[in-house]
C-alpha cells in the first residue's frame, strides 16, 4: 500500500506511523529522516537543506520534493511505502501527485488522524522529560512519576520543554490548520481520505486504523 498519514500534533502519528509500518511491511518515510539522513551522509540535497536550516529558514519544497522521490525510488519501497510529514501543503501534494504519475503509480489512501485540539494541547503540554536522560518521558496526567518533577528510573529533575508549552502547541497547531490540513480536502476530492478517531489506548488506533484502511471507510 502507499499511504499518506495526516493529523495534527499529539495525535500520535509518529508512533502509528512505524507500528502501521511494521503491521504492512512497507518503509516509514518521514521528513525528519529524510532530512537527517541526507545531512549525516552529505548529499547535495542534504547540504543544500542543511544551509536553509542554518539560517533559520524553511527548507524549500523543492528540496524536500526531491529527498521524497529519492527514497521513494529504492528498493525497499517498490511495494509501497507511508509518508510521514510529506506532503505538509497542497503544493507539496500536487508535486506528489505528478512524481507518482510519471512513476504510473498512486496512492491507496490518506490517513487522517483525528483528536480534539483541548485533548492534543492537554498531551503535549503535559509532557515532563527528564534532565539527566530525555528517553525517559512522564505525563502529570496518563503517567505521572512517583514523586512530582523527579524521575522514576534515574532520580533527574523532570522539566517541560520549551517545544511543550501550551502557547507553543497552539502556535504548532495553527501552523497546521493553516497549511497542512487544506491537503484532506484536497486528497477528499480524490476519494483517497480515510478518517479515524486518534483517542484510545496505541493498540486500539492501530487496530482501527488497520481496519479503515482494509474497508477504505
Amino acid at each position: 500500500m502507499r499511504i499518506v498519514l495526516v493529523g495534527p500534533p499529539g495525535a500520535g502519528k509518529g508512533t502509528q506511523a512505524t507500528r502501521l509500518a511494521e503491521k504492512l511491511r512497507i518503509p516509514h518515510i518521514s521528513t525528519g529522516d529524510l532530512f537527517r539522513a541526507n545531512i549525516s551522509r552529505q548529499t547535495e540535497l542534504g547540504k543544500l537543506a542543511k544551509s536553509y536550516m542554518d539560517a533559520g529558514e524553511l527548507v524549500p519544497d523543492e528540496v524536500t520534493i526531491a529527498m521524497a522521490k529519492d527514497r521513494m525510488s529504492q528498493p525497499d519501497a517498490e511495494g509501497g511505502f507511508l509518508l510521514d510529514g510529506f506532503p505538509r501543503n497542497v503544493s507539496q501534494a500536487e508535486a506528489l501527485d505528478e512524481l507518482l504519475k510519471t512513476e504510473g503509480i498512486k496512492l491507496d489512501a490518506v490517513l487522517d488522524l483525528e483528536a480534539p485540539e483541548d485533548e492534543v494541547v492537554k498531551r503535549i503540554a503535559g509532557r515532563r522529560v527528564c534532565r539527566k536522560d530525555s528517553a525517559h518521558v512522564f505525563h502529570v496526567t496518563y503517567s505521572p512519576p512517583e514523586q512530582d518533577g523527579v524521575c522514576d528510573h534515574c532520580g533527574g529533575e523532570l522539566y517541560q520543554r520549551d517545544d511543550d508549552s501550551e502557547e507553543t502547541v497552539r502556535t504548532r497547531l495553527e501552523v497546521y490548520h493553516t497549511q497542512t490540513e487544506p491537503i484532506i480536502d484536497y486528497y477528499r476530492a480524490q476519494g483517497l481520505v480515510v478518517t479515524i478517531s486518534a483517542m484510545g489506548p496505541v493498540d486500539e488506533v492501530t487496530g482501527r486504523a488497520l481496519e479503515a484502511l482494509k474497508s477504505g471507510q
